[in-house]
């Protein structure tokens, strides 16, 4: 099987190539300079210069605040060219991988949301994303999208990275509280991704860490687990206020993943323990 994986120098990518080479699976890396999202010409070349038997597509516009000032672009890259990519696979007959967000749910209420619940995504980043599912939706038969949040990983910037350089000055810090989710290490979605491209139990999943926390008690387990001295002031979200709007509930339900057979994710607390080891 030969897999073609973009966005290998962000979190998820990263960590996709690499278990994919431990596999011993054939591999191709794509990064921006191979890979321009904006041109959706030079995606279809590059993708059929490979003829990969499937894509798992990690690359992605991030930004969710700039998004609200960007929505064009952020509707680019992760709109238009999943459709581009979508487009490809189905015209050299391969699997596609697309990963998605909690985003694309309203994030209210307090229910882990489950794969087919009502879309209604709060902010231009989770509009972006939705229109990626639906490209994926209409083009594909053979497809996995993978609804994931609160990403960490070795390869890039995330919440773990900024909180441990925060906690080297600062005494004390607010983190919202109101927020809830779950995070995912992307050392441990990578071996699921690859686990299931293998397979053709196709559709839609969510793939996060098991158990949920709020913003504040994932700093607080962070610093915890550091023996970091600083204290977490927990406040609302109406006390932060940011560019995009965000989900109070980003609780997800995994209970799909279990009934398709695979395996769930370990618990975040032992994912962040396993992470700080890494770093």
């Amino acid at each position: 099987m030969k897999v073609l994986v973009t966005g290998i120098t962000g979190q998820l990518g990263f960590d996709v190539m690499a278990e994919l080479q431990r596999r011993k699976i054939e591999a191709i890396g794509a990064a921006r300079k191979d890979f321009d999202l904006t041109d959706e010409v030079g995606i279809e070349q590059f993708v059929k210069s490979h003829k990969p038997d499937a894509i798992i597509h990690c690359a992605a516009y991030t930004a969710v605040d700039r998004a609200e000032d960007e929505p064009e672009l952020a509707m680019q890259v992760n709109g238009r060219a999943t459709e581009a990519i979508a487009k490809v696979c189905k015209e050299i007959d391969a699997k596609m991988i697309y990963i998605s967000t909690d985003y694309v749910f309203p994030g209210t209420g307090d229910k882990p949301y489950e794969v087919d619940d009502p879309k209604n995504p709060p902010n231009a980043y989770g509009r972006s994303k939705l229109a990626g599912e639906k490209a994926v939706l209409k083009l594909l038969d053979k497809y996995f999208i993978v609804r994931i949040s609160w990403v960490f990983g070795k390869n890039g910037k995330n919440f773990v990275k900024t909180m441990l350089r925060l906690s080297e000055t600062k005494n004390r810090l607010t983190v919202v509280n109101d927020q809830i989710g779950s995070p995912t290490y992307t050392a441990d979605l990578a071996p699921l991704l690859v686990d299931m491209v293998q397979t053709d139990k196709y559709g839609i999943y969510h793939a996060t860490n098991e158990g949920f926390c709020s913003w504040a008690e994932f700093a607080a387990e962070i610093f915890r687990q550091v023996g970091a001295e600083t204290e977490v002031i927990p406040i609302l979200s109406s006390e932060y206020p940011t560019k995009a709007i965000r989900p109070l509930n980003s609780r997800l339900s995994k209970q799909k993943l279990e009934n398709a057979g695979f395996r769930r994710l370990s618990n975040w607390k032992d994912a962040i323990k396993r992470y700080l080891m890494q770093i």
